[in-house]
């Protein structure tokens, strides 16, 4: 089971395979007392003692891993020489009473057993790697010289699985073998030790603050090793075999670092001002991250913790690098699939074991068989390989050949033509499948009606804006028609310049949209009958078909096709012959072993050779008559390919298919134009909303206000006006009841403090910025406009520092405040419906996908910056 480290970077390591015991000692004994003699078997005494000390060692596993892994060196050496020796298999001539008892590293409950040294020789060099692992595992990397050994040792165990499954892993194979030693395993858990081995180099050259380049590369290194582990670990005999939390960890691992790699890039590319191409990367790397966290369930914490503050880092630098190319750079950011792949710097390599596995200094039963049968044997499984090797070799040459020749003649494709069922390239088809899946041509004009109709909802509020504006405008004129120069609060045309003037900017801007919206509606209108190629379902339907010749001297043409037809056919069973061919060349040298021949013959070595390698001989022979018969049916189908070619015209069909290619190409090209400026125009139309929302808060905030100081003030003037109405009677107007009315007090006066009269509104109390929309088409506007820091928007507080704020007051709206609603009932844009990512917190507030505005309010992009014409 894997085991991991604590630290952000989490790692993996294997746990060794369990075994039973057997006793080495007395089946050996007995096959050198029945082969040779009680006097040699007297003799190896001590070298059998020891190999049954190695393996009892072994199965109990109780020493450090230092002294685990020597233990394993040396009893690995010991089984490549008894492997000359000794045939252990269940016939009576061999060792046939010792059975190899091993349990699965990852489903520990499964267990093989086999009469196999092979099988033993897999098991212990898995162990071995196991061991490295953890070896590697156990080092401080915090430390540079504990990261250089868990560096060495991740790199140790990664040779001992590439030997393991380019020399072991076929011969151990069968029907009694657990998958942990297979092929697939193997190759696996190699590019996994190379991905860890790789990851701490990163972490080494990012410890020292290498250029952002050169970690780019090594991360990118990284992520490619572990999305070859990934590969193998999705794919049988492997996917069923290993717990979700592997497979997870490994997901997770490779999308981090191709996702590190973007985001080391996009720093280096912000150093050399290439805003384009970073934002590009930087949406790539951000991506991939999302895509792992939703889909690799399982990972370990560290791990999600690491994920999680690098996506954090690069949707920082993302939002900045917008920001930037927003305000100064004004660069068109390309597709992520249209740059070119990230360089890689590969480090890590598997380290060579040949040293460690070579057996050739091992004294241990020199005495039983001589070291010249070893090498006799070494010898002549060169000569097999090479053998193997050559015709191999031939037939995948020419299966490289037929498919080249083919796709010369356009054949099959010509054929499926003419039968109706033409296919697109792979890409072409891919580009007009996502194109039917958004919902295609057809689509469109819901998608403008939609736009427009979030167009209406912005005018309706800028207009319900502007009448607060002109309604608290004309009360204020009539009041000042009513009291004169009595009434001397500032007009309202004093205050709400600023308001206006963006009221005005908007305006402007919904005019210049509107525009923006017309353009997309021509475009549509004028390439729809271009683009309905792309609503055909199937798309084949669409494609020009190979028809028959009009016109037909001899009406051979369906012969010509039954021929045609038959020549292909032949040419495909010699290519499943070729198949069978290297699968039985394989079996083969599989079962091909002279041990035992090679050990009692008493002739010559070459003589002994020559004989078992004729066995190869009549493989050899049908290789060659494949090869001699495929390049007569190639040419025979050359020839009748002529012959039907001219007969049904092959080349203005080819012409009229490549002309189809070309409309859909350039009809997918047009709609993705259409689709990204519908993607700008509601990101456009939902970040003004938020800021006319704003705008009509304040606005009702100060006519509010207005209206309650025209009430207070209009008090005053009804009082001071009653006051002198009393001072211009008699002294005693009214005879007091009871004449108890004090005589000779003056009558009560109206106080009328003149500072009441300083609580109206000064244009100079205004903090906002008149910043303007100033661009053509669609803004890049992302925000509301900033206040000073605990100013009311329309409070003369400096004038009246002392002066509490009244009941009817609202404190402004913070910075971060998110105004945005649903522009009209059942609206289901791509901002106010965005799915909630499982196992994701879900956030506070929704705000939509874009930036904060820069101090002043609106970006001011040129005339068509996010507009395609």
């Amino acid at each position: 089971m894997a085991t991991t480290q604590g630290t952000v970077n989490a790692m993996l390591a294997m746990s060794a395979k369990r075994t039973t015991a057997v006793d080495m000692y007395k089946p050996l004994r007995q096959y050198i007392v029945y082969h040779y003699s009680e006097r040699e078997a007297q003799d190896m005494e001590e070298d059998l003692q020891t190999v049954h000390h190695m393996r009892n060692e072994v199965e109990k596993s109780t020493n450090s891993l230092e002294q685990q892994r020597d233990l394993l060196q040396r009893y690995f050496r010991a089984l490549t020489v008894m492997e000359s020796r000794f045939p252990i298999s269940n016939e009576r001539e061999h060792v046939n009473t010792l059975h190899f008892t091993w349990f699965d590293a990852f489903k520990t409950g499964r267990k093989a057993s086999q009469q196999n040294i092979h099988f033993e020789k897999a098991a212990i060099a898995f162990n071995l790697g196991a061991v490295q692992s953890q070896i590697a595992l156990g080092h401080d990397r915090s430390s540079p010289n504990g990261l250089k050994q868990a560096c060495n040792a991740f790199q140790a165990a990664a040779g001992v699985f590439a030997f393991l499954r380019d020399n072991i892993s076929m011969k151990a194979a069968g029907n009694h073998c657990t998958p942990d030693i297979s092929v697939e395993c193997a190759g696996m858990l190699e590019r996994l030790m190379l991905a860890q081995a790789q990851e701490c180099f990163f972490e080494k050259v990012v410890s020292e603050n290498k250029q952002s380049s050169l970690c780019s590369k090594i991360a990118k290194q990284v992520g490619l090793f572990y999305e070859e582990a990934y590969a193998a670990l999705v794919l049988p005999p492997l996917n069923q075999h290993f717990d979700r939390p592997w497979v997870a960890h490994v997901q997770l691992k490779s999308a981090q670092f191709n996702a590190e790699a973007c985001y080391r890039a996009g720093l280096d590319l912000h150093d050399k001002e290439n805003i384009a191409e970073e934002i590009a990367r930087l949406k790539a790397g951000s991506h991939m991250l999302s895509e792992a966290r939703r889909s690799g369930k399982g990972g370990v914490a560290p791990l999600m913790d690491a994920v999680a503050k690098l996506e954090l880092n690069i949707n920082r630098n993302l939002e900045r690098a917008i920001k930037e190319n927003d305000r100064v750079y004004l660069m068109r950011v390309p597709a992520a699939d249209s740059l070119p792949p990230l360089t890689r710097a590969a480090l890590a390599k598997s380290t060579p074991v040949s040293e460690v596995f070579d057996a050739s200094q091992e004294k241990m039963f020199a005495g039983l068989v001589p070291d010249s049968f070893a090498k006799a044997l070494s010898k002549y499984t060169e000569m097999v390989d090479g053998i193997i090797r050559m015709q191999a070799e031939k037939l995948q040459t020419e299966s490289e050949i037929t498919r080249v020749k083919l796709r010369e003649m356009d054949l099959p494709d010509s054929l499926h033509a003419l039968e109706g069922s033409a296919t697109l390239p792979d890409q072409l088809r891919d580009d007009v499948e996502a194109v039917q899946l958004d919902g295609g041509p057809a689509g469109l004009e819901v998608e403008m009606q939609q736009l427009c109709a979030l167009r209406q909802v912005n005018e309706e509020l800028l207009v319900q804006t502007e009448d607060l504006l002109e309604k608290e405008a004309r009360q204020d004129a009539q009041n000042r028609s009513q009291y004169g120069t009595r009434w001397t609060r500032p007009q309202s045309s004093t205050l709400t310049k600023n308001l206006q003037n963006r009221a005005n900017g908007f305006a402007a801007n919904l005019k210049q949209a509107k525009e923006s919206d017309a353009r997309i509606e021509r475009t549509i209108r004028d390439n729809m009958a271009m683009m309905a190629i792309l609503d055909a379902k199937p798309i084949e339907k669409a494609l020009p078909t190979l028809g028959r010749p009009m016109l037909s001297l001899d009406g051979n043409e369906d012969q010509i096709i039954g021929v045609l037809r038959q020549k292909l056919g032949e040419l495909e069973q010699l290519g499943l012959q070729r198949a069978g061919l290297e699968d039985m060349l394989k079996d083969m040298k599989h079962k091909d072993n002279i041990l035992p021949k090679l050990m009692t013959t008493s002739g010559s070595y070459e003589d002994l050779f020559k004989k078992e390698l004729a066995k190869y001989d009549q493989v050899s022979v049908e290789v060659s008559r494949n090869v001699e018969a495929q390049e007569r049916v190639l040419q025979q189908i050359k020839s009748q390919n002529d012959v039907f070619s001219a007969t049904f015209n092959l080349e203005d069909y080819k012409a009229s298919r490549e002309k189809a290619f070309k409309q859909v190409n350039v009809a997918v090209a047009k709609y993705r134009e259409v689709r990204g400026n519908f993607n700008e125009g509601l990101k456009f139309y939902v970040t003004l909303q938020d800021a006319i929302t704003n705008l009509k808060q304040q606005c009702s905030d100060y006519v509010l206000t207005r209206s309650i100081q025209s009430r207070e003030m209009m008090e005053d003037l009804q009082s001071h006006i009653g006051g002198l109405l009393v001072n211009d009677r008699p002294s005693q107007p009214y005879q007091s009841i009871g004449g108890n009315s004090s005589q000779g007090q003056p009558p009560a006066q109206v106080s009328h403090d003149s500072s009441s009269h300083h609580t109206y509104f000064h244009s100079s109390n205004l903090s906002v910025n008149p910043a303007q929309f100033t661009h053509t088409g669609y803004s890049s506007y992302q925000g509301q406009v900033p206040q000073a820091p605990g100013q009311p928007p329309y409070y003369a507080a400096q004038n009246h520092s002392a002066m509490p704020l009244p009941p009817y007051y609202t404190q402004p709206p913070p910075q971060n405040a998110n105004f945005s609603q649903p522009p009209y009932p059942g609206w289901q844009g791509a901002f106010y419906s965005t799915p909630q990512v499982p196992g994701q917190p879900q956030a506070v507030s929704s705000q939509p996908p874009y930036q904060t505005a820069p101090p002043g309010g609106y970006y001011n992009a040129p005339p068509g910056a996010y507009y395609t014409h």
